[in-house]
């Protein structure tokens, strides 16, 4: 859990920054501390992913991962999803309140809440720390989200402080999941799961790094693929036996 602990805390102490130290910062600032958060992300990625010691089974995980995660669309139902959720606490937030300050809390946590959670790194990360105890990816996923943190504060308020909450809850639930499964996982196992883990964290720095839409990975639709080892060594230990 040190991992969610961690990123929840940073959220909610640059969150307060933003409302009561910082006015406002430059979004060049921004654009440039989260390439440079990329670069840093891939070479997470990269370093884990040589761990790998069957490369073809890494490669058949992410084929077939693709292939269920475009089939399901992954990454389309989570946007839904964010977005209905946005429409709905936000109109909830609207109702409680008529007043500006009502919306800003309102918009402020939502919009928060929704950035830090529904993107691939919570996911994969959280994964990574329950399954692993390696906090790698949520560290850097806790500067990203302090300094995007820092700049909701400033603009959009104290409800952004709120959605340190949600992201414990979320990643933290995560976690806890992975942890539970971890059990019935053998070594080997967890060492190519965490393999295929580590290159879509290395997919979601490039997603940083890269300009514009149109070269994005949709790591959301990739996640299947690190569960691939784990049914296809279980299968194998079968027949072997």
């Amino acid at each position: 859990m040190l991992g969610p602990v961690v990123n929840a805390l940073t959220v909610l102490i640059c969150s307060l920054l933003g409302c009561f130290v910082i006015r406002g910062i430059p979004k060049r600032f921004e654009e440039t501390l989260k390439k440079g958060i990329g670069l840093a992300v891939v070479y997470l990625g990269i370093r884990g992913a040589l761990d790998n010691r069957r490369t073809l089974l890494l490669i058949m995980s992410l084929v077939a991962g693709a292939l269920l995660g475009e089939f399901i669309d992954i990454d389309r139902r989570m946007n839904r999803l964010g977005i209905w959720a946005e429409r709905k606490l936000g109109s909830l937030g609207r109702r409680k309140s008529a007043s500006p300050r009502g919306r800003g809390f309102a918009g402020g946590f939502v919009s928060a809440s929704i950035l830090f959670c529904t993107g691939s790194m919570a996911l994969v990360g959280s994964m990574q720390s329950g399954l692993t105890g390696n906090h790698g990816t949520l560290y850097a996923k806790s500067i990203l989200d302090g300094s995007i943190s820092l700049i909701f504060g400033a603009s959009l308020g104290i409800g952004t402080a709120f959605s340190a909450l949600t992201v414990l809850i979320y990643q933290g639930g995560i976690a806890l999941l992975s942890m539970t499964v971890k059990d019935s996982l053998s070594p080997a196992i967890i060492n190519e799961m965490s393999a295929v883990g580590n290159l879509l964290v290395a997919a979601i720095g490039f997603n940083f790094v890269s300009a514009g839409k149109a070269g994005k990975i949709r790591v959301a639709n990739l996640v299947p693929a690190v569960f691939i080892p784990w049914i296809y060594m279980t299968l194998e230990g079968l027949v072997r036996s």
